[in-house]
């Protein structure tokens, strides 16, 4: 009876060792994920002109190279308004990314990718092709954008 017992104490012991490892998301892996979804729902915020929650995932001090920008825009206050009044006359927006790669370097990261979007702006339709680099900076536990460079592929 005492083997017994003993058995069951060390594979309840073992259990409680082995399952939470095997089990565990990897931090990386899990930054990753968390870093896809923020710029995936960034974008479901603009198809829905949710601008609100679009500017909870800007950090205070983004910049951004956009696809027809000559010069560098900087400050998250410029990105809202830019977004705020692009969004007036779109419709239908939808962005789709391609082949992601996050890297994570401990508090800041960047996602490189393909992207393809449509919809209609001042009520003619577009749909458009490029690649991009997003920058992260993790703040208060949340990955924020701080930086984006767009190009547009032909």
């Amino acid at each position: 009876m005492k083997k017994i017992v003993l058995s069951v104490v060390l594979a309840a012991v073992c259990l409680i060792l082995i399952l939470p490892r095997a089990f565990a998301v990897d931090p990386i892996e899990r930054d990753e994920t968390a870093i896809k979804a923020a710029l995936i729902d960034m974008w479901d915020a603009i198809e829905h002109k949710d601008i609100d929650r679009y500017a909870a995932h800007i950090h205070p001090d983004f910049s951004t190279f956009g696809e027809t920008n000559t010069y560098l825009h900087e400050g998250k206050d410029l990105e809202i308004r830019n977004v705020r009044s692009w969004l007036k006359n779109a419709e239908g927006v939808h962005t789709e990314m391609h082949q992601p790669k996050v890297t994570v370097r401990g508090e800041t990261a960047w996602i490189s990718y393909y992207w393809t979007d449509s919809g209609v702006d001042s009520g003619k339709a577009f749909s458009s092709r490029g690649k991009s680099t997003r920058i992260f900076a993790k703040e208060d536990g949340r990955w924020l954008c701080i930086h984006a460079h767009h190009t547009f592929v032909e």
